[in-house]
């Protein structure tokens, strides 16, 4: 049985990839800080210990594939600069840890499939908006896209190994339970469909199933390396997307601009982000014959607001 070790598997992504993995007949094992039990047959918890340098040796033994998505939630809290410094820290100190753990011991995993994020781009160019970013687009020296490179970077020594290394940059991830896209439907109950500055800043998103199925895919397809977009290839706007969801909640929607300068006393440096327009291009995981279950807003809003 194929045994897939998650990082950050009791968080939003982490816990939606279990469950599907599990329906898939894989065995998972979830490292955590605090030991856990688990009732299903083909899921255990290991501990390890970012500070302290330690990963349970069994886990890794273990596993034939490993899926890194640990890392303090961005939008969590305000960007102060010892939040600044966790949400830096968190991912970069894990993903050396792993790739120091990988190199120096005794193991036989084959693939190791690394969260980022499109956050490693910047505001959008004509080119951009035209054609979307691609993998190969430069980082944009931001907090964000100075953390993605950062984070990419900690796991680079695994390209010296056996091991096939894949990265995901993730967009904006649609969760009902959590994450931006539920901080759009609190106000969408209410027939608000709250603009952020002017509305016309393109959001790269992708339904969490989507999420889960390219991890899948790419554990699966083992001609898959390097980097890839995770999104779906459709962008929408800010103002499209939350008058779709107010409609699709309500049946109608009442306009609630909320000014850039608002938004920057409210948020903060974060304000930069929320602002931003990003159009990322889907082209290249599309290319390798990867097939989106949730490729428009219409069809994703459908099945989150059910």
């Amino acid at each position: 049985m194929h045994t897939v070790l998650i990082t950050g598997g009791t968080g939003m992504v982490g816990s939606s990839l279990t469950h599907f993995l599990l329906s898939k007949g894989y065995r998972v094992i979830i490292l955590t800080r605090r030991l856990k039990q688990s009732t299903h047959p083909n899921l255990t918890y290991a501990i390890w210990d970012i500070a302290k340098g330690y990963i349970d040796p069994l886990a890794i033994a273990q596993a034939d594939t490993i899926v890194h998505l640990a890392g303090e939630g961005v939008a969590d809290k305000r960007w102060t600069a010892q939040r600044k410094k966790e949400i830096l820290e968190s991912r970069v100190l894990s993903g050396k840890l792993l790739a120091k753990t990988l190199t120096e011991t005794s193991h036989h995993v084959k693939t190791v499939i690394a969260a980022s994020a499109i956050g490693w781009y910047g505001p959008d160019t004509k080119q951009s908006l035209m054609n979307g970013f691609a993998e190969q687009d430069r980082v944009d020296h931001s907090f964000l896209g100075d953390t993605c490179q950062q984070w990419e970077q900690s796991l680079h020594s695994l390209q010296n190994t056996d091991i096939r290394y894949v990265t995901l940059r993730l967009g904006i991830i649609l969760n009902i339970k959590g994450g931006a896209f539920l901080e759009f439907v609190k106000p969408a109950r209410f027939g608000m469909a709250t603009i952020l500055g002017d509305g016309k800043q393109i959001v790269s998103w992708i339904h969490e199933a989507d999420v889960s199925k390219m991890i899948h895919f790419c554990i699966e397809q083992t001609f898959i390396k390097g980097v890839y977009n995770a999104v779906a290839p459709s962008p929408i706007s800010n103002k499209e997307l939350v008058i779709a969801i107010t409609k699709k909640m309500r049946g109608f929607y009442i306009p609630i601009p909320v000014p850039a300068f608002m938004l920057k006393i409210m948020l903060g440096e974060m304000s930069i982000e929320v602002l931003k327009s990003a159009n990322v291009s889907s082209a290249k995981i599309q290319a390798a014959g990867f097939e989106f279950d949730f490729p428009n807003m219409n069809d994703a809003l459908n099945q989150l607001l059910k």
